[in-house]
């Protein structure tokens, strides 16, 4: 079981980091499979993913405004297959700001036809069920929604890296809601005098586009006032 701490003079949401010890090792490189680290905002610390379809599920992750932090290979389960006891580890584990936490497996579509995975994963689920946890498995016919993927991309990376405090955030929506709807490059315009920029506010829920086009700088931003973390969700009848 490794131990991750960032020890670096880290910028992020939670300066100090987030001690996590992973259930499981990161499987030694091999193949074509890319392995790496992720600088999360959210975690305050490096976050380790098996392949580019968990570092594009962690893109999700980190903008989407349900979800207040996350954890990769968080435990390690053990669950009943017939006479035998098998191990399991979720890739990771979501928690919502309604305080619901949620398993996570991330797998391809195309795994899910293989016989023996669809055996473990309806194992692992009926167990999930008996014991009222919480368990989505994400394949990449979600994950890869395009152009939603390539937007919420676009748009982390544009947002500050020390992210605005929720009250400065908030000081902002309310003096300028009123002047919405805007081009993104017109609320960029209007929030700059605030030290605030608009990707900011719209990983924080406060501030919406549409995600069905690629977005570009005069892509129409709309307020919610409410902050109700509707602006997109991953997996919707899970609440996320």
């Amino acid at each position: 079981m490794s131990k991750n701490l960032w020890q670096g003079a880290w910028r992020g949401n939670r300066p100090d980091g987030d001690v996590h010890k992973r259930a499981r090792n990161i499987i030694t490189p091999s193949g074509g499979i890319v392995r790496g680290k992720f600088p999360s905002r959210k975690n305050g610390r490096m976050v380790h993913h098996e392949g580019l379809l968990e570092l594009e599920a962690i893109y999700l992750f980190e903008t989407s405004p349900n979800i207040v932090r996350y954890r990769e290979q968080p435990v390690t389960i053990h669950y009943p297959d017939e006479t035998r006891l098998r191990r399991y580890t979720p890739d990771f584990e979501l928690v919502l700001t309604t305080g619901e936490i949620i398993l996570i497996e991330v797998k391809p579509t195309r795994s899910l036809q293989h016989g023996d995975v669809q055996h473990k994963l309806t194992r692992i689920s009926e167990y999930m069920r008996r014991s009222e946890t919480a368990f989505v498995i994400l394949t990449d016919q979600v994950i890869r929604q395009e152009p939603r993927l390539s937007n919420l991309r676009w748009i982390y990376h544009r947002a500050s890296r020390v992210p605005p405090s929720s009250d400065a955030l908030a000081v902002a929506i309310n003096k300028y809601h009123n002047r919405f709807p805007l081009s993104l490059t017109a609320a960029a315009n209007l929030f700059d005098v605030s030290g605030i920029d608009p990707y900011s506010l719209l990983l924080a829920g406060h501030l919406r586009c549409s995600l069905e086009q690629p977005i570009s700088h005069e892509t129409l931003i709309t307020i919610d006032l409410e902050a109700d973390n509707g602006w997109f969700c991953i997996a919707q009848e899970h609440g996320f």
